[in-house]
C-alpha cells in the first residue's frame, strides 16, 4: 500500500517527530502550569536544610538586610521570594506570574519553563516552515482564496515565533546572570539589592549560573 512504500522510502519520520514534538510541549505545559513552582511553606514546616542553595551568596548580603514576614500569608520570606497576588502564596526564587500558564514561574519550576519554550519554539519553527513552503505565490484573487488558510497560519505562527524567541532568550540571558524577571524590573525596590555593594550579588559567573540552575 502507499502507507508502506511511504514508511519504507522514511517519509513518515519527519511526521511522527513533528506530533511526538507537539504533543511534549503539550504534556510539559500541564507540568509547568499544574506543578508547585516552589510555593513557601508555613514557617513550622520549613527545615534548615531547605535554603542551601543560597548559603554561597547571603554573605555578600548587607548584615542588616533580615528575612521578612510576609503580610498576606504571613510566613518568613526566604531569600529572592516574593508573595503572588494572584496565587495567594510565597514562591522562592520568584520570577514571574505567567498568565498562560495561570501559575508562577519560579524555584521548582522555571527550568521546565525554559525547557518548555525551547520545544514550543521548535514546533512553531518547523509549523511555520510546512506553511511556507505550502506557498506558491501568484497574483490572482482564486490564488488567495485558495491559500487564505495557510497564509493566516503562516502569520499567526510568525507573531508566536518572535514572541518566544524573545522570552527564551531574554530567560536565557537573565539565568546566565542569575537574575530574576523580578529582581531585573524591580532592581530598585528590593532591599537586598538596594542596599548591595554588588549590583547583583547572586552573579558567580556565567558558567556556574547555567550549571546551578539547570543542575
Amino acid at each position: 500500500s502507499d502507507l508502506q512504500k511511504q514508511e519504507e522510502r522514511g517519509e513518515l519520520l519527519q511526521p511522527l517527530i513533528f506530533v511526538l514534538l507537539v504533543l511534549c510541549s503539550i504534556l510539559l505545559y500541564f507540568k509547568v502550569s499544574l506543578m508547585d513552582p516552589g510555593f513557601v511553606k508555613p514557617e513550622e514546616e520549613v527545615k534548615e536544610g531547605e535554603d542551601k542553595g543560597q548559603g554561597v551568596v547571603i554573605p555578600q548580603i548587607p548584615g542588616d538586610i533580615k528575612l521578612r514576614r510576609c503580610g498576606y500569608c504571613l510566613v518568613k520570606q526566604p531569600m529572592r521570594a516574593k508573595h503572588c497576588q494572584l496565587c495567594q502564596h510565597c514562591v522562592r526564587r520568584y520570577d514571574h506570574h505567567c498568565p498562560w500558564l495561570e501559575n508562577c514561574v519560579g524555584e521548582r519550576n522555571h527550568p521546565l519553563f525554559i525547557v518548555y519554550l525551547s520545544v514550543q519554539l521548535v514546533v512553531l519553527l518547523w509549523g511555520g516552515h510546512v506553511a511556507w513552503s505550502g506557498l506558491y505565490f501568484e497574483q490572482s484573487r482564486e490564488w488567495l482564496q485558495q491559500n487564505i488558510f495557510l497564509l493566516v497560519s503562516f502569520f499567526l505562527i510568525f507573531i508566536f515565533t518572535i514572541v518566544v524567541l524573545l522570552l527564551l532568550v531574554s530567560h536565557l540571558y537573565l539565568i546566565s546572570c542569575n537574575t530574576t524577571t523580578w529582581e531585573f524590573m524591580s532592581h530598585h525596590r528590593i532591599s537586598y539589592l538596594r542596599h548591595s555593594e554588588l549590583e547583583n550579588p547572586f552573579d558567580q559567573g556565567i558558567i556556574l549560573n547555567l550549571w546551578r540552575f539547570f543542575c
